[in-house]
Formats: structure tokens, C-alpha cells, sequence
């Protein structure tokens, strides 16, 4: 059982640490770590003597650790390694304040010390899980683009430093047992709580060849598989199956066809009268995208970066669009019968935005940013495409 951040202490860090201090602009393996018991979130969630309760879960965009970013977290820790927290704690009181935390990691991690790399080939230090989890994360999707950039091998210090750290991962593997293993964790204090199930697939590996002796190495999108694999986490107790998707067209502000055909399918997938996905979170296109309900399903098509360096769209000119963000809050509420399915009750986006000159994520809805004149034209671009799509007669809420 792993031991959650309680909201408290991740505050306190976060005034310490404030007081201290696309992708584009920028030996064989080892076995497997066994793997570790189903995580225990803090919060509200789990499950008294009157049944289960509801549980918030929360999830953010790519952390895309650019040149630029990996040079802040050295000067962060004062050239002595890397610490990646001071930047994440401008929303580490949204993020632990959950019941359970996903994020998304785009890039795999280089060897201690180095070298490592921004764009085009990323390899990034491994401190940076270890910053996710004084965030408060619980789980993060390792499949993407950039997940073959080292080959196996940064895949399995990836998920090695992740283990370490404390943090569950869904995307990529190992060997073919781990990736034949779900990932579930359980949202809220002791084993009482929801089973909550994390899948995570991308749309490609930027034409690197998944190695063919190695197919479990990186989820790549495929329905079928997708499905099989929610199936067989409801089998192994899964109340909530969440996906991650990392799909989509980069710079575009709008779902495209692909992203919406294949949400229209999923959603609409069932078994024995439930559906086989309950919540789709998606990344990759490094701006923030709409949210809207599908076949009763909420799904976010993109959820911006929350890290990463200044980015330079594909007309080679500097985007701020692609530091900004958003964090997807949902409070699921438990069935009125044993065999029915876990609802979200209520839907919530966070605005973010990630400060290149101070290296810094801010929380735009928070009081201290709604009164800078400066982040209200972002909070109000994010807010005008996250409801693009008609979620707000769907009851989604702008959040703090």
C-alpha cells in the first residue's frame, strides 16, 4: 500500500520550496520490479458501513521536461541534481487534495547524472518522479510518442524510477507479464475504496519500430486491445476504468476526426449492460482541447502541457498556447446497485498555465491569480475551449 502526501504537508513543502528559490521547442534489461499493491489514495473515497463513498479523481497534461525546463530544476536544487517540485507546486494543493492523481509523462528518463536531453530525443532526470509523487500523484500513463526515444532500456528506467518513487504507471512495460498485469489502484484510505483501473495507449512511437521480440513494450492505440484490456480489469475488480490517450493533432484547438470517431466507439462500448470505459483523459496535442460528455462518458480530448519549455508551434514561431493547460477533476458517485456503474456526479476543469521565465506552474482560478490582469485573457482562452464543445449544459464547472 503506498503512503499518500497528505494535503498539508504537500503545502508546507510548497512554501518551503517557494521561499528557497511538439514536442518542439526543445546490458540487457533488468526483471521486472515486483509489482506493488493496488495504491491507497487519501481524501473522501473508500468505504464505510454504509457502503461505498464517492472519490475525486484528478488528471493533468504532458510533463515535457524541454532543455530549458531540466536547466530550471538544476538551478531549483542549486546545481546539486535536479528537483523538479518547486515548479509543480503552484497545483500541488489541487492535486492532493484528491482522492487519486494521474498525470501524464511524456518523455523516459536517462541514466543518474546524465546526460540528458530535450528535443528532439528526450531523456530527462529521473528526480523528476520523485517531484510527481511530493506533488501528490498516485499513477502516471508512460505510453506516448517519445516512449521508444531511449529504446527498452529508457523504458525500463522510466518505470524503474517511477517504482521507486512510489508511483503506478499504465502505458508501457517491462516484460510481457507486467504489461499483462492491470493497473489498479484503489481511491481512498485502506482497501475499502473504488478499484479504479488505469489504461494508457498512444497513437504512435514517431515511426521508431516497436521492438518485435518485445511487443508489450508500449501500448500502441488499437480498439480492440483497448476494450480486451478494460474487460480484464472489470474481471480483476475494476469499479472505474479510466484511459489515458495520448492521440490527437498537435497545435489544433479542436478534436479532430480520429479523436472523435474513436471516442464515439469506445464510450459506446459495453458488457453486460456497463460500459467498458468510464473516463477518457487525453494528450498530446500540447494545447488545451474540449471537454464533452459521449454516450454519457466524460472525455477530455486534450489536456495541454502542464511542463515544458517555450514551444515553437509547426509555422516555427513561439506558441504560448503550448504552456498552457488543464487539470480534469471528477467526482464519482458509487452505484445504487452492486452490479451498476460508478457515475460522475460532478465535472470540474482547472485552468493552468505553465511561467517559462519563472519556471513556475500557476493555478489561474486560484484568488491570488483572478486578480492579475495579466492570466485573466489565458483563464478565459482555456475556458472558451475546454467548453467549446457544449459541456458546460452538461454541468461541467470552471474549478479553484
Amino acid at each position: 500500500m503506498t503512503q499518500r502526501i497528505r494535503p498539508g504537508t504537500v503545502a508546507a513543502i510548497a512554501l518551503l520550496l517557494a521561499a528557497a528559490t511538439a514536442c518542439t521547442g526543445q546490458q540487457p534489461p533488468a526483471p521486472a520490479a515486483p509489482s506493488p499493491p493496488p495504491t491507497t489514495a487519501r481524501g473522501a473515497g473508500g468505504q464505510d458501513a454504509h457502503g461505498p463513498r464517492p472519490f475525486t479523481l484528478i488528471a493533468s497534461g504532458d510533463v515535457l521536461p524541454h532543455s530549458s525546463v531540466i536547466d530550471r530544476a538544476a538551478a531549483d536544487a542549486g546545481d546539486a541534481g535536479y528537483d523538479f517540485a518547486p515548479m509543480l507546486a503552484g497545483v500541488a494543493p489541487v492535486v492532493s487534495a484528491a482522492d487519486l492523481a494521474i498525470c501524464h509523462m511524456e518523455t523516459v528518463y536517462g541514466r543518474k547524472g546524465g546526460p540528458y536531453t530535450g528535443y528532439p530525443s528526450f531523456t530527462s532526470p529521473p528526480e523528476v518522479a520523485t517531484a510527481l509523487r511530493a506533488t501528490g500523484y498516485d499513477s502516471c500513463s508512460t505510453a506516448s510518442n517519445h516512449t521508444l526515444d531511449d529504446g527498452p532500456e529508457g523504458v525500463r528506467r522510466t518505470l524503474g524510477a517511477l517504482d521507486e518513487a512510489g508511483i503506478r504507471h499504465a502505458g508501457s512495460a517491462r516484460d510481457a507479464a507486467e504489461a499483462a498485469r492491470p493497473t489498479i489502484l484503489t481511491a481512498g484510505p485502506g482497501e475499502g475504496g473504488a478499484k479504479v483501473a488505469h489504461l494508457a495507449y498512444t497513437y504512435g512511437t514517431n515511426d521508431i519500430p516497436v521492438p518485435a521480440d518485445r511487443p508489450w513494450t508500449v501500448n500502441v492505440t488499437d480498439e480492440r486491445k483497448i476494450v480486451e484490456e478494460a474487460r480484464a480489469a472489470r474481471r480483476a475488480g475494476a469499479d472505474v476504468v479510466v484511459l489515458s490517450a495520448h492521440w490527437g493533432t498537435e497545435w489544433q484547438d479542436a478534436p479532430d476526426a480520429e479523436q472523435l470517431e474513436l471516442a464515439e466507439r469506445l464510450t459506446a462500448s459495453s458488457d453486460r449492460g456497463r460500459p467498458d470505459i468510464d473516463l477518457i483523459i487525453g494528450t498530446h496535442a500540447h494545447v488545451p482541447q474540449a471537454y464533452e460528455k459521449v454516450n454519457g462518458t466524460w472525455v477530455v480530448y486534450g489536456m495541454g502541457d502542464q511542463i515544458a519549455g517555450a514551444m515553437i508551434n509547426h509555422q516555427g514561431a513561439q506558441d504560448p498556447r503550448g504552456n498552457q493547460g488543464t487539470l480534469g477533476r471528477f467526482t464519482f458517485a458509487p452505484p445504487a446497485a452492486a452490479d451498476g456503474r460508478w457515475t460522475v456526479k460532478k465535472a470540474e476543469f482547472v485552468p493552468q498555465w505553465y511561467d517559462t521565465t519563472t519556471g513556475r506552474t500557476v493555478n489561474l482560478n486560484a484568488p491570488a491569480a483572478r486578480g492579475e490582469e495579466r492570466l485573466r485573457a489565458v483563464r478565459d482562452r482555456i475556458r472558451d475551449v475546454v467548453l467549446g464543445r457544449g459541456a458546460e449544459a452538461d454541468g461541467l464547472r470552471m474549478g479553484d
